[in-house]
């Protein structure tokens, strides 16, 4: 079965995987991304457009890319970046293993603004006050990456720590954040329980015995944060799935069922229609018709 490519992991010198972060000249560069089609990573990426256009599919969807806005992808989106000549930015490629190198772990239950901007992938608009400091700690961060002084590593997690923190500000101000980090980092725990284990696990209860939670709280809770049910979620989760191997695979119903934890093809496909709003099969034909009559997408 044909699937979308994996990006292979940045990784340092020792094998395992940090950080990375480039200009948009050298991203562009260095991976030949303009003949890069869909495709997904197994790390987080944060894209700050400071100059120019051009256009970001994730996951079907499509969303403008304009001067000064910061795009957040998380692992497994298949995505493509439709990039224009005289672009100007920075690219950050990380996992959540960077801030865990040493004592002075990221907590991520304090930041609470950070942790729900990558949950909804939203789209922010960097303000003028605060692109100069963005800027600034961002040229300092490439050229600490460039160079093979000692430590590092330890330097550029801190720089980022505080480049996420400036834009934890921002989503306080900008956005209404609920206060309570515990029900934060219960959500966050479940999406991420969820993008790993929803092939085995399709109910809420599996998920809540997993969170020690009851699936009553779990729903409300999930709810209260997202706008959805922890239930929704679940649902929507497989459909997503579904879609990505029927507009990116060549596998049939059948086997996609199957890929899915389904036993029975016909289930599957009742599941598909009641959740997705139409047959599978329309959406197959619509997706290949989609695809014929594409022009092909610069990366």
């Amino acid at each position: 079965m044909k699937q979308a490519t994996i990006i292979p992991l940045v990784k340092s010198q020792n094998g395992s995987f940090v950080f990375k972060v480039q200009t948009i000249d050298n991203f562009i560069e260095n991976r030949g991304i303009k003949q890069e089609g869909p495709h997904s990573h197994n790390y987080y990426e944060l894209i700050w457009l400071i100059k120019g256009s051009g256009t970001l599919y994730v996951d079907m969807l499509e969303y403008p890319v304009e001067n000064n806005t910061i795009h957040l992808l998380k692992p497994n989106q298949i995505h493509q970046f439709q990039m224009q000549e005289g672009m100007e930015g920075f690219v950050f490629s990380f996992a959540n293993s960077f801030f865990n190198m040493d004592e002075y772990d990221f907590d991520w239950a304090s930041q609470a603004g950070v942790v729900q901007l990558f949950n909804e992938s939203r789209t922010l608009m960097v303000g003028r006050e605060m692109e100069e400091d963005l800027k600034d700690l961002a040229w300092k961060m490439v050229r600490e990456f460039e160079n093979q002084h000692p430590h590092r590593m330890e330097i550029l997690k801190r720089f980022f720590k505080i480049f996420l923190i400036y834009l934890t500000r921002w989503t306080e101000e900008h956005i209404e954040l609920v206060e309570q980090s515990r029900e934060t980092e219960l959500v966050k725990s479940f999406l991420e329980s969820l993008d790993k284990n929803f092939k085995e696990k399709k109910m809420v209860a599996e998920y809540a015995e997993e969170l020690l939670v009851t699936p009553t709280y779990l729903n409300r809770i999930v709810k209260k944060h997202t706008g959805y049910s922890a239930g929704h979620h679940i649902r929507q989760r497989i459909v997503l799935e579904a879609k990505r191997m029927g507009r990116f695979s060549g596998a049939g119903m059948k086997e996609i069922a199957y890929n899915l934890g389904f036993l029975d093809p016909a289930h599957f496909s009742r599941f598909f229609k009641a959740f997705a709003g139409l047959n599978f099969s329309d959406f197959k034909r619509g997706a290949l018709v989609v695809a014929m009559n594409a022009a092909p997408m610069r990366a």
